[in-house]
């Protein structure tokens, strides 16, 4: 398995795949292998005529005076220890795309210009000032440190966010094609090059490309532009972000707050790569698929453990590739053993690195009959905790590699082996990090916070959630996909929508024919005291029946073919509501629960950890034994 924490080899510094149909209808390549009902609804997204500027001269960067003197912006809260080791120079350095790794790359993170506007302005034709991407503009860490309101007569719905900066590319890659990566833009990219239009992407939290070697100088300066509009409108996929924070809701995050990055590749090279572990006959079905020409290609793909070779296969792209994974050594949170992945491109000189873990997450009975939530055949209670991932210095952004790492960590050191990531999904490297020390994740779909009461927003909702699926499908740490929080989009008054293009039963279906090898939990609980110990918004569908427990004590019963969990519980010492909740895993028996929640979020002061992670609010090691007692009992069924 390659070194994932290497650094990139920059010479011009300081993903990935895009979004389904509208990404290929605008030009932007597609790492797609899941075809459904998003993509059909997909409309062409095509730039506003006149936004981006075609053709326009260059235009003069801000004054450069912040390039030596860059220092993060004090924020309202205290920054983490990570923030000390943020600079132009390493901008969250390492690789972004840890499961599809090629040698040559570069980053393009740094500081860029940036200049705030009015939505339908004109390219500027200055710039205001400098800002540290990825981290977004209302993060300390991006050197700006304001939202977007924080700019006279600016408010987010009326305002475009714009980045400039300039890159070459090094020598040897010319006359290879160049991928222009963004693990994730906050919410619509409209992106030039040169001034030429290479197209507009939608959605804030899934990954894009482009190819840009059609407009691009490979012999001299590239000027690169974003233009970024979010609007914060609780009507799309925004998870909680708002406007002004407060509460459970939190401050917003605009443009770009991952990776940006460069990639040469060959004329006919791989896109992607679909794993589908198969531990009942002891093999991975391996999918791969191809940009140009394909039709003389030949995948060919070989398992090793370690540096022993396992098994080798070849076939045909996009046509699934049978390697053996004989006596499998499987993953488990204890134990998250991954194997290494190299597969070739024959006769295009094209080759990429992954890993895999051979591991199943499935319905089924235990010794008592009870319908559980199984890994690998075992019932192995999940027992974890609400992960907002947010961070004081870089909002969505986490400040540092190692931070991320830290999460994943301190989750573990406390004896928890699950982790409820909540409408939001991070950047591929903390799924990294979970695979690799073997943390499971319940993974939501980020949610719009009001009734999405017009087709366009649910058009917009089911591309997304397919993209989610999609780019995120390999990671054997995902057992679970959460379509929907608390009915935040889907009900008014208490009660679920009523349209006629709204059918959560549909949806549910389309996320299971999207990913048949995973458990999917439909609607996770209900807000509001009233409704704590019940969900009314539960339509009898998906895997499970999830009931949220804010001060109730009233768990959710298994079905014949449901299982049950609490999808959130709180509002007590954990030491304390541990001893309350843990026998619900005997009876009713329920196969998870997610404690509220790893870290303070801004103002919501509930973590087990501050939100600068400096210190536990209770004794992380009496956590731990008491979460070690509840576990191995609930391993007694």
């Amino acid at each position: 398995m390659s070194d994932l924490s290497r650094k990139q080899t920059c010479a011009g510094c300081p993903v990935v795949e895009g979004s389904s149909a509208q990404k290929e209808q605008a030009g932007v390549s597609r790492r797609g292998f899941l075809a459904g009902a998003a993509a059909a609804l997909a409309a062409p997204c095509v730039v506003p005529s006149g936004v981006l500027g075609a053709g326009a001269a260059p235009v003069a960067p801000a004054a450069d005076t912040n390039r030596r003197g860059y220092e993060p912006v004090p924020g309202a809260f205290p920054l983490t220890r990570w923030a000390k080791d943020v600079s132009p120079e390493k901008a969250l350095p390492e690789y972004p795309r840890p499961m599809l790794v090629r040698k040559d790359w570069m980053n393009l993170n740094g500081l860029w210009d940036y200049a705030v506007a009015a939505k339908d302005a004109q390219p500027p034709t200055s710039y205001q000032g400098k800002i540290l991407v990825p981290y977004p503009i209302e993060a300390p860490l991006s050197g700006v440190g304001k939202p977007i309101h924080g700019f006279a007569g600016r408010d987010y719905r009326d305002s475009r966010l714009w980045y400039q900066r300039s890159f070459r590319t090094p020598a040897e890659w010319t006359g290879k094609r160049i991928l222009l990566h963004f693990g994730a833009v906050d919410w619509e990219a409209a992106v030039s090059l040169n001034g030429r239009e290479l197209g507009t992407h939608r959605g804030g939290y899934d990954a894009f490309s482009f190819d840009i070697s059609g407009a691009l100088n490979q012999n001299g300066e590239n000027r690169l532009v974003v233009a970024a509009w979010d609007p914060t409108s609780n009507q799309y996929p925004q998870g909680k972000q708002t406007k002004r924070g407060g509460g459970i809701h939190y401050t917003a995050c605009t443009g770009i707050w991952q990776t940006v990055w460069l990639e040469p590749v060959p004329e006919t090279s791989i896109q992607g790569l679909k794993m589908v572990p198969d531990i009942d006959r002891g093999e991975l079905l391996l999918t791969a698929t191809v940009r140009g020409d394909n039709s003389a290609a030949t995948v060919s793909a070989e398992v090793f453990d370690g540096d022993r070779r396992v098994s080798e296969a070849s076939g045909k792209p996009g046509t699934p590739i049978r390697l053996p994974v004989p006596n499998a050594r499987l993953w488990w949170p204890d134990d998250p053993f991954l194997y290494g992945l190299k597969v070739r491109l024959d006769g295009s000189n094209d080759a990429v690195e992954s890993y895999l873990g051979m591991r199943k997450s499935a319905l089924g009975k235990d010794a008592n009959g009870i319908t559980r939530m199984m890994l690998n055949n075992k019932f192995i209670v999940q027992n974890g905790v609400l992960d907002q991932g947010y961070w004081p210095d870089g909002n969505l952004t986490a400040p540092t590699d190692e931070a991320l790492r830290y999460d994943v960590e301190a989750t573990k050191r406390l004896g928890f082996n699950m982790s409820r990531k909540h409408v939001k999904i991070e950047p591929q490297r903390w799924y990294y990090w979970c695979d690799k020390l073997g943390l499971l994740v319940w993974q939501d779909m980020p949610s719009a916070t009001h009734a999405l009461d017009r087709e366009e927003y649910w058009k917009q909702f089911l591309i997304e959630m397919e993209q989610m699926i999609d780019q995120r499908f390999n990671h054997p740490s995902i057992v679970s996909w959460v379509l929907f929080n608390e009915g935040w989009g889907i009900s008014q008054d208490n009660r679920l929508l009523e349209r006629k293009w709204f059918d959560l039963k549909a949806v549910t279906a389309n996320a299971i024919t999207l990913d048949p090898t995973r458990l999917i939990n439909h609607e996770s609980g209900a807000g509001g005291g009233p409704n704590q110990g019940k969900n009314p918004f539960d339509v009898g569908v998906g895997h499970i029946v999830d009931y949220h427990c804010y001060g109730s004590l009233n768990a959710p019963r298994p079905e014949p073919e449901r299982a049950a969990v609490i999808g959130e519980y709180g509002y007590d010492r954990y030491l304390r509501a541990c001893q309350k909740y843990a026998p619900f895993v005997r009876d009713p028996g329920i196969s998870g629960l997610v404690w509220t929640q790893i870290t303070d979020v801004e103002t919501e002061r509930n973590g087990l950890m501050t939100y600068d992670r400096s210190r536990f609010s209770e004794d992380p090691e009496k956590i731990a034994a008491e979460n070690g007692k509840h576990y191995r009992e609930a391993m007694r069924h």
